[in-house]
């Protein structure tokens, strides 16, 4: 069959990149978490002093864009995992001050028109799986399968806790929830490609849903769009 492009969108922390990565494995297909590109940038603008305490150098970090490299490569366990200029830094792009930044550098033009140019270079030859915030409406609008994933902000605040809590004991849960009604507002009021839903998206709301059902609900949607792609 025909291989498409599954395009999923959604709040944070609604568990898109775990999914995502489900489906690319049992499809074979290409893998890619756009937000974790963003938060490369951002990692990238507090390592270099492009974001400091007394403010974000907005110019700076526009005008380092073109020296930035970021791939996903296998790593040693043969994980798809993010580098950025040849360091991978996976973990690093997690932590609560990428968090707390990433929504103001993700909504800067010349980042994204920087980064969507490598996303829709990734697509071209179509059998993948990307998720994000504009991924149906601005990446790929011509997406065969688009994917909108949405749940309560006190379900998705304590996933996120469950996660950071791992490698922070100091992490409390109001600081994380915070953390999600910020992005959530800036996510979806931004003038440059806001986190819409795309008119012809499926809503996947997983408050209530296992990560196995999810996956085979989604599985469902999947072979009735490979049998309508001529």
């Amino acid at each position: 069959m025909k291989k498409i492009i599954i395009a999923i969108d959604g709040h944070s922390s609604t568990g898109k990149s775990t999914l995502a990565k489900q489906l690319a494995k049992h499809l074979d297909y290409i893998y890619i978490d756009s937000g974790a590109m963003y938060r490369a940038v951002t990692l990238y603008a507090i390592e270099n002093g492009f974001i400091r305490n007394d403010g974000f150098d907005k110019i700076g970090l526009i005008q380092s864009l073109s020296g930035l490299q970021i791939a996903f490569k296998k790593d040693k366990s043969n994980n798809v995992a993010l580098f950025l200029n040849g360091q991978l830094v996976s973990s690093k792009i997690r932590t609560m001050e990428v968090s707390n930044m990433v929504s103001q550098v993700a909504a800067l033009p010349e980042v994204r028109k920087c980064l969507v140019k490598e996303q829709r270079l990734m697509g071209l030859n179509r059998g993948l799986v990307m998720d994000g915030r504009d991924i149906g409406t601005v990446v790929f609008p011509d997406a065969e399968l688009k994917i909108f994933m949405t749940a309560s902000a006190k379900t998705r605040a304590l996933r996120r806790f469950d996660e950071l809590s791992k490698s922070d004991a100091s992490i409390e849960y109001q600081t994380v929830y915070e953390n999600i009604i910020f992005r959530d507002k800036k996510d979806s009021s931004r003038k440059n490609s806001p986190l819409l839903k795309a008119k012809d998206a499926r809503v996947l709301d997983n408050s209530k849903l296992d990560q196995q059902a999810q996956f085979k609900l989604v599985l469902s949607w999947i072979n009735e769009c490979k049998k309508e792609t001529p």
